[in-house]
């Protein structure tokens, strides 16, 4: 009897197919809700570096350039794209006429290796310049970070509305300027939501291992790998997952952070070589929030006498810091599992307990997705017209105070 031959696709395709098709309806109204938002406030961002031009009177490591595009590669990104271009020096380098007016002594080695490392690899893969390469690290992980909020939202409340209208928030909160920019933030979100989602899920090996990644991604996965930690450790005591899986997950969730940490160790010839490198060449340590507070003191005093003060991203900053405990409240009252709860808390400790630039405060509370979930819920009653306009509204403001703010009126 003859083969019977069918120029359909295989059962195999079909199934891919069927897979992709559900994704796409599943997580394609929150990606869609993010990225219209987004390029809204990324075009005024845009508009406004064009119509001030001050871009082309400053140097152009640091928010200068030949052109407002180039904006978006300086500061942190002209770091990182000389880690994906040259490795890494891990000693402290003198850099003249810098942010601050003179020569002041920084290096490479504060920058993890995840993102500069995708940056490389696509860059090869793509012919496009390390530039390009790490703009589209970055919007592809927004992307990824959208569908991720969505999917924590939308496990916590059971409703994809509130999820869909998560992703469109997490497009314009304070300090989303640098989701669509050479900075690895939307790739450390993209991974902390879904690590967040696989313990919500009970998926811990997943977890673990996406953990781990994050970990070479920025030093804030501290506050995750302690999320990750706590949430298996209760676990293992409930056994209701078994002993192995949480167990796993509590075991690599720290490697990677403490891989690159002790990399950098070993490379300065001491153990303490990373903390010690942030805080000379960066003045970024925990000092039990003595810098934020003088920092705040200082905004409402109309003053400007602490490190790195900029007035309007301050100003920005120190509102933000009053809303918290208002978003931490409403944030209970959903009564999230532990893994965000934690996750949230430690995060923000991390943040208002180090000394930094004030007005980056804005930027690192950007990870801080469970904050607007209580938000999302509120106002997910809201009829499309009237939703539409309240987030429009703010894509548009965001332009200014996310992107414009940051990059130019201070420092990103």
């Amino acid at each position: 009897m003859p083969e019977q031959r069918s120029d359909g696709p295989t059962d195999s395709a079909r199934t891919w197919q069927e897979r992709g098709r559900a994704l796409v309806v599943r997580f394609g109204p929150a990606v869609w809700c993010y990225a219209v938002l987004k390029l809204v406030g990324f075009t005024v961002f845009m508009k406004l570096l064009s119509f001030a031009g001050d871009y082309a009177k400053k140097p152009a490591r640091f928010g200068g350039g030949a052109n407002p595009w180039d904006v978006l590669a300086t500061w942190d990104g002209w770091w990182y794209q000389q880690v994906a271009q040259f490795g890494y020096h891990p000693a402290l380098v003198p850099i003249p006429n810098g942010p601050i007016g003179y020569t002041i002594e920084q290096n490479s080695a504060a920058f993890f290796p995840l993102y500069p490392g995708l940056m490389r690899m696509v860059s090869e893969a793509t012919g496009l310049g390390l530039y390009g390469a790490g703009m589209l690290v970055s919007v592809v992980s927004s992307l990824f970070a959208a569908a991720g909020i969505y999917a924590v939202v939308e496990k916590l409340t059971g409703d994809a509305r509130s999820g869909v209208i998560a992703a469109g928030l997490w497009a314009i909160v304070p300090g989303s300027g640098a989701e669509w920019a050479v900075y690895s933030d939307s790739l450390f979100v993209a991974l902390a939501a879904w690590a967040c989602y696989c313990v919500m899920a009970k998926q811990w090996i997943a977890a673990g291992v996406i953990t781990l990644v994050a970990g070479l991604n920025r030093p804030t996965a501290a506050a995750l790998i302690g999320a990750v930690g706590l949430a298996a450790i209760v676990e293992l005591y409930r056994r209701e997952s078994g002993v192995l899986r949480p167990l796993t997950a509590m075991v690599l969730a720290p490697v990677g952070l403490l891989g690159y940490v002790g990399w950098v160790g070993w490379r300065t010839g001491e153990w303490g070589g990373y903390f010690r490198i942030q805080r000379d060449a960066w003045m970024h340590y925990f000092d039990w929030g003595q810098g934020t507070w003088h920092a705040i003191r200082g905004v409402m005093l109309g003053r400007s006498d602490y490190p790195y003060g900029f007035a309007v991203p301050d100003l920005l900053a120190t509102l933000i810091v009053f809303s918290l405990p208002v978003l931490i409240v409403l944030m209970f009252r959903l009564r999230p599992p532990l893994v965000l709860t934690a996750y949230t808390l430690a995060t923000i400790v991390s943040v208002l307990g180090s000394l930094g630039i004030p007005g980056n405060i804005s930027r690192y509370l950007m990870p801080v997705f469970p904050l607007f979930i209580a938000l999302a819920v509120a106002m997910r009653k809201l009829s499309l017209p009237v939703l539409a306009t309240v987030l429009g509204t703010g894509a548009v403001a965001s332009g200014w105070y996310a992107g414009y703010v940051l990059f130019e009126l201070g420092v990103p």
